[in-house]
């Protein structure tokens, strides 16, 4: 099937499925997808395990693998969801909680990731090097996922900005620690960076580089809008700022995933305010706004699906429910760490430590990250761990997580 036929196929399936959702399990729009696609994907994977002679399942698995999930998300969709994304995130709002996001986007990542590599590692017997590239693509909260079932489950907008901000700034810090980890954990795949200060210089030059290209991008762009007044013009100028930049940013090897948010916030910020009439901002909210959620519609279909690409046994099977009570675990501590930093400094009100941490969901960046780990002995196995872990995040997190947030009472803002 060419790249035409595939997209077709996939917004006809996501349109599909969402209308079964709409009538009979009414879940929010992308977790219904998902868990559609799901069903879907288990009843075939069944059918075939009843009648061996049929070749439904592996017709559909070739259909799965031409699609390339780790390219079609990192390569494609990935700079258009966090453009959109980050176009909504006020960058006032998130000066106010500057601190918990820039800890918890940090440190907290870096706390996640050694939680879950020591005890993946303690678990299976996997090279600790190699658990640690697991702990780093399961690490990050995905903000493909955060924003979509956050705006699902109508959560106030303080706590939004708290979760979402987080989750756009961890997710491109932890992509760039998954790929020096990769480097120095299979050599033989290939090579991000050589020693230590290999592995220093690609973080400085991932991370800082995709800020600045981002900002600089972003301030160009804002510059141009300034002198036009054509909403549809500018609307296709944003759009050529989320694909061109993306892919510059992957020509100059720095962090594309930092390129979009940072391009993003100042857009939707800076840019709309001094740099487009009132006209323009409505079709750039509508259009980025419909942009968000086709593609994410395909993307929680394109996550049902992936079973097709994941092998189960016994041992896998535990492992992987170990590995969702570890990432719980690692994320607990990536949020109560840094509240306790801040504490004596900021008043937190209650509840904050379990609502971050029941809302940092995971998603289809870090199934798109194992997807692309080269071939090893265990790499199915972290591809099974990581893929139930994102199922359980977001089916069982994302449908609990507001009625957590009623429970407990006032939503948790800093003061």
């Amino acid at each position: 099937m060419n790249i035409l036929q595939i997209a077709s196929l996939l917004i006809v399936l996501a349109g599909v499925f969402g209308t079964i959702n709409y009538f009979i399990l009414k879940l929010p729009s992308s977790i219904g997808i998902l868990v559609v696609a799901l069903f879907a994907s288990l009843a075939v994977l069944g059918i075939d395990a009843m009648w061996p002679a049929s070749t439904v399942a592996e017709d559909i698995r070739g259909f799965v693998q031409d699609i390339d999930f780790s390219d079609a998300l990192l390569e494609g969709m990935l700079g258009l969801l966090l453009f959109a994304g980050a176009l909504h995130v006020k960058v006032s709002d998130l000066r106010a909680q500057w601190g918990i996001v820039f800890l918890m986007a940090t440190m907290g990542v870096a706390l996640s990731m050694l939680v879950v590599g020591v005890g993946f590692s303690w678990l299976t017997g996997m090279p600790i090097l190699i658990a640690l590239v697991f702990g780093a693509l399961i690490s990050p909260t995905d903000p493909v996922a955060v924003l979509g079932v956050l705006r699902e489950a109508s959560l106030p907008k303080s706590l939004e900005t708290k979760i979402a901000g987080e989750s756009l700034f961890n997710d491109g810090v932890g992509y760039v620690v998954f790929l020096v980890l990769v480097g120095i954990a299979f050599p033989s795949g290939e090579a991000h960076g050589s020693g230590l200060s290999g592995a220093a210089q690609l973080f400085l030059q991932e991370a800082l580089g995709g800020a600045v290209l981002g900002l600089v991008a972003g301030w160009l762009t804002f510059r141009v809008m300034r002198h036009i007044n054509d909403p549809s013009l500018e609307v296709l100028i944003t759009l050529g700022l989320a694909f061109g930049g993306y892919e510059l940013s992957v020509a100059l090897h720095v962090s594309a995933p930092i390129m979009a948010v940072c391009a993003g916030l100042l857009i939707g910020d800076i840019g709309a305010r001094h740099g487009m009439s009132e006209e323009t901002r409505r079709y750039v909210d509508m259009f980025w706004h419909l942009i968000d959620e086709i593609l994410n519609a395909v993307l929680f279909l394109l996550i049902g699906v992936e079973v097709f690409a994941v092998t189960f046994d016994t041992s896998s099977a535990f492992a992987a429910v170990f590995s969702i009570a570890l990432a719980l675990l690692a994320r607990l501590s990536a949020v109560a760490v840094p509240v306790l930093l801040l504490r004596p400094f900021r008043a937190f009100d209650q509840g904050t430590i379990p609502i971050m941490t029941w809302g940092g969901l995971k998603g289809g960046i870090s199934v798109a990250l194992a997807l692309s780990l080269p071939e090893g002995e265990w790499t199915p196995l972290i591809l099974t761990s990581t893929y139930c872990v994102v199922i359980f995040s977001i089916v069982v997190q994302g449908l609990t997580v507001a009625p957590l947030a009623k429970r407990i009472g006032r939503e948790p803002e800093l003061m």
